[in-house]
């Protein structure tokens, strides 16, 4: 057997997502094993969060999947909030799923087009940033904010959603589907993009179970598993919509599962704004979110669907001011650890291609 060649992708590499890095042993082009290296952007966010008042550790959630801080806030406060017994107002919940459907649809488009990027597609990366741009408008004016949003508070969100505000979410949605489709056209109808994610990277539906895989990368190996219909939080059992799935389990199956999600998160959004009710937008126990002092006794655990699969968080209090035990389940760590079992024997552009189609952001990982 000829010797192999060990070569080093990243922590900064053009080709990788976040500061990953890669170390790859090669025969030739041919990959031969993968050991993916994490850890250089740990900040310590679960360890920081035991130090904080119960109210404050939202802006350390909001950096953890910072392209999808809505959804992170959600996550911590379905576990917070059970655990310190606060009861969120029904409108609020409803403007809660309606900003974590948008930010899952801003993510899923940061993540389209740098997936194109890996693939030499440059335009598209424009068409998907135009749409994303739409969507961080509208965070602005909700929350001041385009990305580390800290909108979300303990007991409801921090202000009400405004008639501007809903505007141009109505204007979003109707006009978003066509965009959406000229997108996707930009990449189906591109020979080198099918050839380059069609049969790659196969993930078989037993495999995904065994490395605890969770998002659209399950959904893509033919489980119909999503948690917003498994066990459903907020106002999830209120509306209706489809989860994506396909049975290929290869990139380009990755690839189309995101994009019909977009979809379906339109179709929710639709939904959320057509019943969202009259009434309070935070519980009145919760009245200065900034300045909540309250007590948690006991553990909990909650989990929720994040634009990169299941985002579970488990809080432990002594009765304290602050937790205990803050602690994540990270689904991207999940699923960057079955890397090294889809890029064996494969060619190392296809390394890319598969590590592309996972959707990585390590401020999750690395958390």
């Amino acid at each position: 057997m000829a010797e192999w060649t060990e070569v080093n992708f990243g922590p900064q590499h053009p080709s990788m997502h976040g500061v990953l890095r890669l170390r790859v042993k090669l025969d030739g082009e041919i990959v031969k094993e993968v050991e993916p290296i994490i850890g250089y952007l740990h900040r310590n966010a679960e360890k920081i969060g035991e130090l904080q008042f119960y109210c404050d550790n939202m802006i350390y959630f909001d950096r953890m999947d910072y392209v999808a801080a809505m959804n992170m806030e959600v996550g911590y406060l379905e576990a917070a909030e059970k655990l310190l017994d606060i009861e969120v107002p029904e409108r609020a919940q409803w403007i809660r799923v309606m900003m974590a459907e948008l930010n899952r649809i801003a993510s899923h488009l940061v993540w389209l087009g740098a997936f194109g990027l890996d693939l030499g597609m440059l335009t598209p990366f424009f068409y998907c940033f135009k749409e994303r741009e739409k969507i961080l408008k509208i965070f602005t004016e909700v929350s001041g904010s385009r990305q580390q949003l800290n909108y979300m508070s303990i007991g409801g969100v921090y202000q009400d959603v405004t008639d501007e505000a809903l505007d141009h979410i109505r204007t979003f949605i109707k006009e978003f589907p066509k965009e959406l489709n000229k997108i996707e056209s930009l990449f189906v109808k591109n020979d080198v993009f099918i050839s380059r994610t069609k049969g790659i990277g196969v993930l078989s539906k037993e495999m995904a179970i065994d490395y605890g895989v969770t998002g659209p990368m399950l959904r893509a190996s033919g489980v119909e598993y999503d948690v917003r219909k498994a066990q459903p939080y907020l106002v999830y059992d209120k509306v209706n919509f489809d989860i994506p799935v396909s049975f290929k389990g290869d990139n380009l199956a990755r690839f189309l599962v995101r994009v019909e999600e977009m979809r379906q998160s339109i179709k929710i959004i639709d939904q959320t704004v057509q019943k969202l009710p009259a009434g309070p937008y935070f519980n009145q126990k919760a009245k200065k979110p900034l300045m909540i002092r309250l007590r948690g006794q006991g553990e909990v655990y909650a989990r929720t669907e994040s634009p990169k699969g299941e985002f579970g968080v488990y809080l432990i209090g002594d009765g304290s001011l602050r937790p205990y035990r803050v602690r994540v389940r990270s689904p991207t760590f999940k699923n960057l650890s079955v890397l090294p079992a889809l890029a064996k024997d494969q060619m190392i552009a296809d390394l890319i291609s598969i590590g592309g189609s996972i959707d990585l952001v390590f401020g999750e990982v690395d958390r």
